[in-house]
């Protein structure tokens, strides 16, 4: 599980030049789509880089070229499969760049991400990413799905996130989230006055907008495909143009609070894609994850790591004149 921002991705793996390799279907993989098959026949890639590969030409069964990852294999049939590099494999490679850590040990990492820091390759952003830099700060990160990322930011939401440095600490962090044992803070600027009591629990399915498949929507789940979703929403402080708000994730989906906070009148400051507009400056959403409290999945300890909002956001609560100090 991977919350407010993204669902678990296949990361490709790093190939530097073309390799051939024979395989032979066991009766294990009989009747088993081929990208299925080989993904236990050739079990160090990944399956969603294998399906690039056969799309591409490069596997071949019984002497002919397959193009489709659904093919039936059989037991016993002979093939061959090209090992090449594809962008998305080349695009897991490390790149250094300035992460700023503020909780290491030997088990996970804590980094605060400036915004406009994409976190993991995707088209138009096969470099330059946060899943880049780890592997850069930390060889280890190599050897883990993601580089050991947990969960995600929008590219333009600043603060704190949680990375895993083992595959044990990764696999309980995952948990923890699923478990909804990780507290996640936000602040953010919506359009217009606050009105109401000062809290308000919102609890509203999210999935793809049918009429926009760009965006993320509330949904009748007996109507269109998505997943319960839950936000608390305090008011710190609103005026006539804007409010400030803490938001507390109580589930982790794809531009949860952006979301949201639209459907409640409040579109974030800077959100165009839901509504929001720029002002007091600042053109980006105005969402920074400020606070993450949990206990450590292997030592036990609590930890409780908090994240001053950047330069930006800062300037943008000044010139609404707006107090986020009681988050």
């Amino acid at each position: 599980m991977v919350p407010d921002s993204a669902e678990a991705d296949e990361g490709a793996d790093p190939v530097e030049s073309s390799e051939l390799r024979p395989f032979t279907v066991g009766q294990a993989e009989h009747g088993q789509r081929l990208d299925r098959a080989l993904a236990a026949l050739v079990p160090e890639f990944s399956r969603n880089y294998l399906q690039q590969l056969i799309e591409a030409g490069a596997v071949e069964l019984q002497g002919r070229t397959l193009l489709k990852a659904s093919a039936a294999v059989r037991a016993g049939q002979a093939g061959r499969i090209e090992l090449r590099p594809t962008p998305q494999s080349q695009a897991f490679r490390p790149e250094a760049m300035d992460i700023v850590t503020v909780h290491e040990d030997e088990h996970l990492r804590i980094i605060d991400k400036p915004a406009g820091l994409v976190v993991h390759p995707a088209p138009g952003h096969w470099s330059g990413t946060l899943l880049n830099g780890l592997l850069a700060l930390d060889p280890k990160a190599a050897l883990l799905p993601r580089a050991g990322i947990v969960h995600r930011l929008d590219r333009d939401t600043s603060g704190l996130m949680v990375v895993a440095r083992t595959r044990a600490a990764m696999d309980a962090m995952v948990a923890l989230i699923a478990a909804r044992e990780v507290k996640r803070q936000y602040l953010a600027l919506g359009h217009k006055p606050w009105t109401g009591a000062a809290a308000r629990q919102v609890d509203a399915p999210i999935g793809r907008d049918p009429r926009n498949r760009l965006r993320m929507a509330v949904v009748d789940l007996e109507r269109h495909a998505g997943k319960t979703a839950r936000t608390l929403i305090e008011r710190l402080d609103s005026n006539a143009e804007a409010c400030a708000v803490r938001c507390t994730l109580e589930t982790g989906r794809t531009h949860q609070i952006r979301v949201h906070m639209a459907s409640i009148g409040h579109p974030l400051i800077g959100d165009a894609l839901y509504g929001g507009a720029p002002a007091a400056g600042l053109g980006r959403q105005a969402l920074h994850a400020f606070r993450l409290a949990f206990v450590h999945p292997v030592t036990q300890a609590t930890l409780e790591l908090r994240s001053l909002p950047p330069a930006d956001l800062v300037q943008a609560f000044q010139t609404l004149g707006l107090d986020y100090n009681r988050a």
